[in-house]
């Protein structure tokens, strides 16, 4: 194989392996369900949100503005005609979406989830627990283990009670 086409499949093995690790897909997944609940958030934000908002003040903060030049004179576009015009209102606008957005994530989908991770971490304790404090079971391997000990001890003579002994003391000796 000459040294190009051992460079394209060194490369395509490369990009191979890059595209089958999992955070790869993970990030992939997160991208999809992320665009698709940009609806959902836009559609809270607009439909419950900003008519609350609205009633305290308004909904739309483009139209505020402030002129640093003398005479402004804005245009239907919102932009000037004359004079220097700064556009304080959309860029407080934009900050009070992207809080707004943040608040409806996190109350409608971080905290609810940390929630529900958090009990699901306490059952799976609460279940380590329980299962820690009750007695291991008695395994096949241990069954034949001291039938194993029992032939032995009856072809030696000794006596037979110990491996019995041993069995319902348990694994620790308890």
């Amino acid at each position: 194989m000459s040294k190009a086409k051992k460079e394209a499949a060194s490369i395509l093995d490369g990009f191979k392996a890059f595209l089958m690790r999992g955070n790869v897909i993970d990030l992939a997944v997160a991208v999809v369900i992320g665009a698709a609940f940009t609806n959902i958030v836009n559609s809270v934000v607009k439909g419950v949100i900003n008519p609350l908002v609205g009633a305290i003040g308004t909904q739309n903060l483009d139209h505020y503005s402030l002129c640093i030049q003398s005479p402004c004179t804005p245009a239907s576009d919102g932009k000037a005609e004359q004079g220097v015009l700064i556009l304080w209102g959309s860029v407080a606008g934009a900050a009070l979406q992207f809080l707004i957005t943040a608040a409806v994530v996190y109350f409608l989908m971080v905290l609810p989830m940390a929630k529900y991770l958090a009990r699901q971490e306490a059952r799976k304790k609460a279940r380590e627990g329980q299962s820690a404090a009750e007695p291991t079971p008695v395994t096949e391997v241990d069954v034949l283990q001291d039938i194993r000990d029992l032939l032995v001890a009856q072809r030696n003579g000794s006596a037979d009670g110990a491996v019995t002994q041993q069995r319902t003391a348990g694994p620790d000796g308890r």
